[in-house]
């Protein structure tokens, strides 16, 4: 790449909220291209955004003509009430996927982000010690909503092997959490009284937005390859993060929690199945040292300014 020019960068999902953040963080370092259907804030004015249907042949050639260098594939469906009301969000997430990394082989990009999640891990009472990246994927065990994420994980982690001239990063954040956030953990913590289980008290890791994007940032500017987990400051008991946020918890009975989800993820008035409620029960660490032996990874912001920043 030329020195007097800046890099191409494709963003999928930008207009999300956490998309927004990363495009805030290389708009003014970087070319971005947007894709998403949704429109941007004036304030990322200065972003070629393209309302593209990925899925679409007439998206692929769009996206080749303007050549981008470097791939962040943010854009998939993560709204597991979304893959129990049909096929859709399954085929979307394949579909897309598949495209985007069918253009990185054929313009041989620099690099190829995708965000992934830490919650593909599984929460277990197996669980113990501090998880690596070498560990099995077991989150659809009890959660099969999320097993197409599981599966694109895995199909990206396929891909290090067929294009190896390609830097391909896999980041796998734990529970994000965030103002700008509509997701599952910022939803949780917003939430007074907070919902517990009665008995259970797992300890708990979550990472600030802003963190996370800078792992992005970090890793598009390296010149590694591989899986990172990224972590914030430390991690804390549940009930230590509902003290600091100043709420109240209510201990439930697991069987009345797990009724309720049931009930209302079947019905569409809750969008978090049930299986996702062994994460208020056991405790999945993961380990984040490779992330900041190999990209320089740091979380900025303590476990307290995260939670703050949710109100």
């Amino acid at each position: 790449m030329s020195q007097s020019r800046k890099e191409r960068v494709l963003i999928t999902g930008v207009s999300g909220a956490f998309g927004q953040l990363v495009a805030e963080r290389l708009m003014d370092t970087c070319e971005v291209i947007g894709v998403d259907k949704r429109k941007l804030p004036k304030s990322l004015a200065k972003i070629e955004q393209l309302p593209l249907d990925l899925r679409r042949k007439s998206a692929f050639s769009t996206l080749k003509k303007r050549a981008p260098e470097a791939i962040i594939h943010i854009g998939v469906i993560r709204n597991p009430l979304k893959h129990i009301e049909g096929p859709d969000a399954y085929h979307f997430n394949l579909e897309t996927t598949t495209q985007l990394l069918r253009l990185a082989e054929e313009l041989k990009v620099r690099k190829f982000i995708f965000l992934s999640s830490a919650n593909l891990y599984g929460p277990s009472a197996r669980s113990s010690g501090f998880l690596s990246e070498e560990a099995v994927l077991h989150g659809a065990d009890r959660s099969p909503e999320i097993r197409d994420l599981v599966g694109l994980d895995m199909m990206i982690q396929s891909f290090f092997w067929k294009m190896p001239n390609i830097d391909t990063v896999i980041l796998r954040p734990v529970h994000m959490i965030g103002s700008s956030l509509k997701n599952a953990p910022s939803q949780y913590f917003r939430l007074n009284p907070v919902p517990t289980l009665l008995g259970y008290d797992p300890m708990i890791q979550l990472v600030h937005a802003q963190d996370v994007a800078d792992a992005v940032q970090l890793a598009l500017q390296s010149q590694v390859r591989g899986i990172f987990n990224i972590t914030g400051e430390t991690q804390a008991p549940l009930s230590r993060l509902i003290k600091a946020l100043k709420a109240q918890s209510v201990p439930l009975p697991e069987f009345t929690i797990r009724a309720f989800l049931k009930c209302g993820f079947r019905f569409g008035f809750s969008s978090y199945p049930p299986g996702e409620l062994d994460h208020l029960k056991y405790t999945c660490l993961v380990n984040g040292r490779r992330a900041e032996a190999e990209i320089g990874y740091k979380p900025k912001y303590t476990l307290k300014q995260s939670l703050v920043a949710l109100k």
